[in-house]
This record gives C-alpha cells, sequence and structure tokens, in this order.
C-alpha cells in the first residue's frame, strides 16, 4: 500500500513509518516540528538524543535501501492537507499528528485552546481533504482510551447497547474525558463518525491506552533512528517517569494513593495494531472503533513493578493529585477486536521493565530531576511553569503562540 504517516517525527510516528516502510509499503512521513518546540517551551529533551527529522529520513535510506517520502507542513493549512494527499495519492493514512499531552492542554486557556483548535481543525482538513479526492482512503486515526473517562460499568469498543422506555438501540459509547486533550480526541471521534456517514469515508479509531517501551527491531539499527523517550512531569509517561526517579536516586512519585488505573500497551503492540488495522480496513461509510491496550494496572501496582525489578534502593512518595479524577475506580474494559484479528500480545513482563531501566540508566546523565515533578493543576486556570533554567513561564522567551499547529505524535 500507499501509506502517509501524519506525526511521522514524533514518539509513535516515527517507529510506525520505519515498520510499514520495512514490510513493503510505499511510505510518506507528515511533519514541521512542533512535537521540539514543546521541548523548547518546557525547557526539557527526550531522555534518549534523536536526530534531526532530515538526518532520521536520510540514515533510513543509507540502513535499508528503502526511502520515506517527506512533507514538512500543517494540517491546519487546509491547502497543504490537500497538497499533500494529491501528490502521495495515499491507500491509507495513518494519523498521529496531534498535540497528545493532557497536563500540556491544562496549562492555562491559552494551551487549551490551541491544543483543541490544533487537534479538532487539523482532523476535519483532513477529513474534507480526503472527502474531496478519494474517499476509498482508509483512515486510521489515534484515538485514546481516556475518551472514555473511568465509569462505573464495562467500557465496550466504541458502541454499547441502549434499551430505554422498551426501545433499543446501539450508540456511541458515553464519554467522560478528563482533560482538554481528551475532549478534543472526542470531537475527534465525533467528526470522523460523522463523516463516514454522511460521505461514506472509512474510518478505524485506535483508542490505545498508555503506550511503554523505546526499542524496536527498526529503531535499533543506527543511534539516528531511536525515537523519543519521555519523562517530564508534562509529555512523560508513568513507566518512564517511574524508571528515570529510581535509576536517579529520586523516590517513585505516585499521584494520590495510586488507585488510578489504566489499559497499557507495549510499543510493539501499537506497530502490530496499526498493521493489522489497514490490513483489514473498514467498510465504506463505517467507523468502527479498536480499544487498542492488552493489560490494565493502576499507578500504585506500575511503581511496585519498577521497584522490585531495580537493582538499587528505591522508594515510593504519594503526592496530592494535581488531576481532579477518582483515585479509586472500577476499571473494566473490553479490548478483543484486534486480539481476533490476530494480535499476539507483548506483556508487560520484568524483562521489559528492566529494558526500560537499562535505557533511562544509560542516559541519566541528561536527566531533569526538576522536570519530573507535576507542575500543572487542573482545579487552577492557569499553572505556573518551571523551565529547566529555573525560570518561571513557559520557558525561555517561548510562548505557544510561537509554536506552528498542527502535526506532532499522538499518545495519550
Amino acid at each position: 500500500m500507499r501509506i502517509l504517516v501524519l506525526g511521522g517525527d514524533g514518539y509513535l510516528g516515527w517507529p510506525t513509518a520505519l515498520y510499514l516502510s520495512r514490510r513493503g509499503h510505499q511510505v510518506g512521513v507528515v511533519d514541521n516540528g512542533v512535537r521540539r518546540q514543546y521541548d523548547v517551551e518546557m525547557g526539557v529533551d527526550s531522555l534518549v538524543p534523536i536526530a534531526s527529522f532530515d538526518q532520521r529520513v536520510d540514515r533510513w535510506k543509507d540502513v535499508s535501501g528503502l526511502t520515506l517520502d517527506r512533507f514538512e507542513g500543517d494540517l491546519t493549512d487546509p491547502a497543504f492537507v490537500s497538497e499533500t494527499l494529491a501528490s502521495f495519492e495515499p491507500d491509507a493514512v495513518v494519523h498521529f499528528a496531534e498535540q497528545r499531552s493532557a497536563p500540556y492542554s491544562m496549562i492555562d486557556r491559552e494551551h487549551a485552546v490551541y491544543t483543541q483548535v490544533n487537534n479538532v481543525v487539523g482532523t476535519l482538513n483532513l477529513l474534507y481533504a480526503i472527502a474531496e479526492q478519494n474517499r476509498d482512503i482508509h483512515l486510521v486515526k489515534l484515538g485514546t482510551m481516556g475518551e472514555y473517562g473511568t465509569p462505573n460499568i464495562d467500557i465496550e469498543e466504541g458502541y454499547i447497547e441502549i434499551t430505554h422506555r422498551g426501545r433499543t438501540d446501539v450508540l456511541p459509547y458515553p464519554k467522560q474525558p478528563g482533560s482538554f486533550y481528551h475532549l478534543s480526541k472526542v470531537h475527534d471521534s465525533h467528526n470522523i463518525m460523522f463523516a463516514c456517514r454522511i460521505w461514506g469515508l472509512r474510518a478505524t479509531d485506535l483508542n490505545q491506552g498508555i503506550v511503554y517501551g523505546h526499542d524496536t527491531e527498526e529503531t535499533v539499527l543506527h543511534p539516528e533512528l531511536a525515537t523519543r523517550f519521555d519523562y517530564d512531569g508534562v509529555f512523560g509517561t508513568v513507566l518512564n517517569r517511574f524508571c528515570v526517579q529510581a535509576v536517579t536516586g529520586h523516590p517513585l512519585t505516585v499521584y494520590g494513593s495510586g488507585g488510578q488505573t489504566r489499559g497499557m500497551l507495549n510499543i510493539l503492540d501499537t506497530l502490530a495494531c496499526v498493521e493489522l488495522a489497514l490490513e483489514h480496513p473498514a467498510d465504506p461509510g463505517e467507523f468502527r472503533v479498536f480499544n487498542q491496550f492488552t493489560e490494565s494496572f493502576s499507578v500504585a501496582e506500575m511503581a511496585e513493578m519498577v521497584r522490585a525489578e531495580f537493582n538499587g534502593d528505591a522508594t515510593i512518595d504519594h503526592l496530592p493529585m494535581p488531576r481532579v479524577e477518582k483515585e479509586e475506580h472500577y476499571y473494566r474494559a473490553a479490548h478483543t477486536k484486534l486480539l481476533d484479528l490476530g494480535l499476539n500480545p507483548h506483556l508487560l513482563t520484568r524483562s521489559v521493565i528492566q529494558s526500560i531501566l537499562a535505557v533511562a540508566e544509560a542516559h541519566k546523565d541528561r536527566v531533569d530531576p526538576g522536570a519530573i515533578l507535576p507542575t500543572v493543576e487542573w482545579r487552577s486556570t492557569a499553572s505556573t511553569l518551571v523551565t529547566a533554567d529555573g525560570a518561571d513561564g513557559n520557558g525561555p522567551s517561548f510562548t505557544v503562540a510561537d509554536v506552528p499547529s498542527g502535526i506532532s505524535s499522538g499518545g495519550s
């Protein structure tokens, strides 16, 4: 297939592009470098050094002999979106291209508005371009399990059968998102479902859990092919944060009691799930939803797992909850559709945790301990960030207004 990967410079977009390229597809990668500019704004960097986008693309050709078609531009620019689709003529589009941090979206009004405009408008432009040019293009869109929230009933895969006053219907599963970022994903899902219904588009919404892991078969072929490793309080994920804290001798910070439960997914399974969705496309007019995770753990359980595997002393501290969410809740979510298509999960084993600890240990001289603790308070309408240089604000002479809209790496 001809596959266009949006957000191809990000944590998941980059290894996905390499994975699909190596499996014989012609891959185009789209990005505008905004994820790297978030680092400038936050005053922190990927723990693992990453090459420039140009260096990555060139190195992949050197290592594999395969070419990635590179496009630089912004999804909120409708002309760019239309021109890119017309130039590449994809059979499928894999859409990772959104601001993907819940804390970032909750910093203040400016960041909330930026997140929703960036994510929702970019996806709308993409839907219109597909409808105008080729309605047979299969859109594989990264959603998030965070769209559902934590209801006190089982979470289904996208839809739920409801009987009300003697009548029954299958309806979209009720959404209770926990941040302005997660709300943007809900708006995306509604817009894509509507576009499928009125224009006959075909789309798969991958409601992904929290992804962990760093290495893939392709990224280990050369240091310049490495993907990101985020550990900070705004973009870092929970396992990365715990592993970095352990190797640097800092307590593992659990928010509240740690009873918050989340679906988790190995990065290798992200690649496999995208491939399965592409190989088994949605039908014309179909908006289908796959819950993309393999296991569920509480935050406290993950902290204990890291402490057990760390070769040294590690303590656990409980911090006040920066978010507005239940510390203990029911969580049981269906995730069978990808398994039915043939997914063979990579589970969170001891060796996987040890591998993340090893990455953190190898690069611990790059850790900024001050960047790990939470600085964004959900109950506040404006949070004060402390950057790596110790200055208050959004970073050294950098504000969200300087960040181009549109293209980054999705996630949860």
